[in-house]
Order: structure tokens, then sequence, then C-alpha cells
């Protein structure tokens, strides 16, 4: 992970300062910030390979602060969370959260973590570059860049909902079940379960379907999983 760089976000100074010199022993780029519009003024005018995002936050929540990242950018973020709470983490998954901890946690877990994310997106970045860009309809996936369009329009996509997409669009309409697409882009060792299939799907559809209800590119094979209509 040397080179890597960090954005953490938490109002507790001593986590932050422990995460901090943890992760800077290897060799990883740590900022830090302490409220959400902080937060927010880091992420704007940085590029960082990964956020630890909590929630508590003063000024802005740290669901507020994912849900505006996410306007302009596909860093992975992991939320941390005081709350074991499974609404908390459905709803850090609604705001286009990638992964969450919750705390107290061990800095060896956080770590873990992070490498996860970072096995699972470098190859998949490099993978892409075979196929540059993917159309089928309205929609267009520029795969070096990691940018997707609607009729033209740029929407924001997180990473795993890109992720998710690029892979339907790669293999249109071959289904895949919840479970096959939980190990194939979030990892095996994910701990979550396929309601975060399920909330990225949801997500997805209101962000490239004219009417979400009714949708025309990911569809629904009921019983079986989701597909990808290529029209």
């Amino acid at each position: 992970m040397a080179g890597k760089r960090v954005l953490v976000v938490d109002d507790e100074k001593l986590i932050v300062k422990g995460i901090r010199f943890s992760l800077e022993q290897d060799d990883m780029q740590v900022d830090c910030a302490y409220d959400g519009e902080e937060a927010l003024e880091y992420a704007r005018n940085n590029t960082y390979d990964i956020i630890l995002l909590d929630v508590m936050l003063p000024k802005l929540t740290g669901f507020e602060v994912c849900q505006q990242i996410r306007e302009f950018s596909g860093v992975p973020i992991i939320m941390l969370t005081a709350k074991g709470d499974d609404m908390d983490k459905i709803l850090g998954l609604e705001y286009g959260a990638d992964d969450y901890i919750t705390k107290p946690f061990n800095i060896l877990e956080v770590k873990a973590r992070i490498k996860a994310i970072m096995r699972r997106v470098e190859p998949k970045k490099a993978n892409a570059e075979s196929v540059k860009v993917v159309d089928s309809g309205d929609v267009h996936l520029e795969c070096d860049s990691r940018r997707a369009f609607i009729a033209g329009k740029e929407i924001g996509l997180t990473a795993k909902e890109f992720e998710v997409l690029e892979l339907l669009m790669l293999n249109p309409n071959k289904v895949y079940s919840r479970e096959s697409l939980l190990k194939l882009v979030w990892g095996s060792d994910y701990p979550g379960d396929v309601r975060t299939v399920d909330v990225h799907i949801r997500r997805l559809r209101e962000k490239i379907e004219e009417n979400p209800s009714e949708p025309k590119y990911v569809l629904t094979k009921w019983g079986v999983g989701y597909y990808f209509m290529n029209i």
C-alpha cells in the first residue's frame, strides 16, 4: 500500500492521530479532516485512493459528505460508525459508501479492509484498459477513466456502482446471482451480505434508468439474479 493517499475524517483527534500514525508506518500518505465541510474541501481539491469517513461529524454528517463526494468522485469510501446498527450500515451504502467498520475497531482491521479494497480496485483498473469503451443504448462507459454517461451527460457513480455496471455491460444477457455479484465485485472476504448488491442495483437504476421502476437496462431474472439487456 506504499504511496497510496488516504483521507481520514473524524472529529476525535486521538482516533485520527492513531490511524494516521499506523498508516504512515506503511508508507501511505495521509491527510486529516475533523468536520464535514473540511472533508469536502479536501476531497474536492485532492485525489485520494481511499477515504475513511466517520458518520458523526460536526457541520455535515458523514452521510452528507459521502453523498456530496459521490457527485464528483468514485473514490472508495469506508464509513466509520459508532453503532453496530444494521440501519447505519444500509444508510452508508445508500449514500454511496463501499464498506463500513464499526467502532471501536482494531487498526489491523482498518488496514485489512483498505488492502482488500485496493486488491479489488487495482486489477479491475488494469483489466478495463483492454476494453476502453462500452456502449449500449444511451449508456456509455469509459473504462480507463471509470466515467459513465447517459445520453451524453456524465453521471456520478460510486466505485462499486461502476464495477457492477461494467461487469454486467461486458457480459450482456448473462444472469448473475446476488451471491456471484457480491463475490466478483466486493470479493470473497467482504463481510457484508447480498443486501449490499440489492442496494447498489437500486441506486444504479435510479441513475441510469429513465423509469427505475420499469428498467430497460439492468433487469431482474426473478429467483435467479440480475443481468444487463443490451440495446
